[in-house]
């Protein structure tokens, strides 16, 4: 009886760091997200308290962002071509399975972003610049940039929420003309990355911290605001909004979409897109894994 209780305990104390990391992830993408913003744009009078969030592997972009900066960073020879093997194995194995491994989600934590150790902030960031131009530019999910775009003409704040870096992330949200972007930290001295996270990947529990973090600096309405994604990891960040929207979604996230009446948007098939509906999408508010986790396989 007194090894299950320690046994309890031990769960008990591993989860509540699990939690403080992901809350302290959160706050200081929020933090970083709200420094790197962009003013929004005029074409509409501004909605002060509502803002859309946008997941953005297979969500606003076809496939995973990540696998596309990993194939610009092994062209530059940042890491082996055996590393990038292993992240595409990696990255089968979560398509396959639909969830990460609660221990390789540990792993890829404490050995996150180690690659770029000792790398600029500006020289990672004139890199991204590349390969989004190089790679990701023509994998936008036309559909999903016009949710955005609606969202934008009605005066709202439009942010990505991602697990991928938080400069790469800002840097895909500039180009399409959004607001800004929340995404995993990487801890910097100097400018320089020290390969050490600031808490945890931006993923699961920490966007929806993210997000309610950000809409307190901004004075957000949840309740006015709609998030969408594509997976059943999020459901913690489209559980905190007032409108949760599906798109493209994975099959744990349609079961739980149909089951609490969420709207559902898939551009994967060969069928003209659904015209958007102002009321159906604004309603009430008016894509895996990320470097950190494709980098697991880059040890320090």
């Amino acid at each position: 009886m007194e090894a299950v209780y320690v046994s309890a305990w031990r769960g008990k104390d591993k989860s509540q760091e699990l939690e403080r990391l992901a809350e302290l992830a959160g706050e200081a993408s929020a933090e970083a997200a709200h420094a790197l913003s962009e003013p929004p744009a005029p074409p509409a009078p501004p909605d002060l308290t509502a803002a859309a969030f946008f997941d953005v592997d297979n969500t606003m972009m076809m496939g995973a962002s990540i696998f596309y900066f990993a194939r610009g960073l092994a062209a530059r020879k940042f890491f082996t071509s055996s590393d990038l093997a292993g992240f595409v194995w990696g990255q089968i194995k979560f398509r396959l399975g639909g969830r990460e491994n609660k221990e390789d989600i540990k792993t890829h934590r404490e050995r996150a972003l180690s690659f770029v150790a000792g790398r600029t902030v500006a020289e990672l960031t004139s890199i991204s610049e590349e390969i989004y131009d190089e790679l990701m530019a023509d994998k936008i999910w036309s559909g999903t940039r016009a949710l955005a775009q609606m969202h934008l003409d009605a005066g709202q704040r439009v942010w990505l929420v991602t697990a991928t870096p938080i400069e790469l992330a800002a840097i895909i949200s500039r180009r399409l003309g959004l607001t800004g972007a929340l995404g995993t930290v990487a801890e910097t001295r100097d400018g320089v990355y020290t390969g050490r996270l600031v808490g945890d990947l931006l993923h699961g529990r920490a966007k929806a911290h993210a997000v309610r973090a950000l809409a307190s600096r901004e004075g957000l309405n949840l309740k006015r605001c709609t998030a969408y994604s594509d997976s059943a990891n999020d459901i913690p960040m489209l559980s905190v909004v007032g409108t949760a929207v599906a798109v493209n979604p994975d099959g744990g996230l349609r079961d739980v979409a149909r089951a609490r009446g969420w709207e559902i948007r898939d551009f994967r098939t060969g069928r003209k897109a659904a015209k958007i509906g102002v009321p159906s999408v604004l309603g009430a508010g008016a894509l895996a894994g990320a470097v950190a986790a494709g980098m697991a396989y880059r040890r320090r």
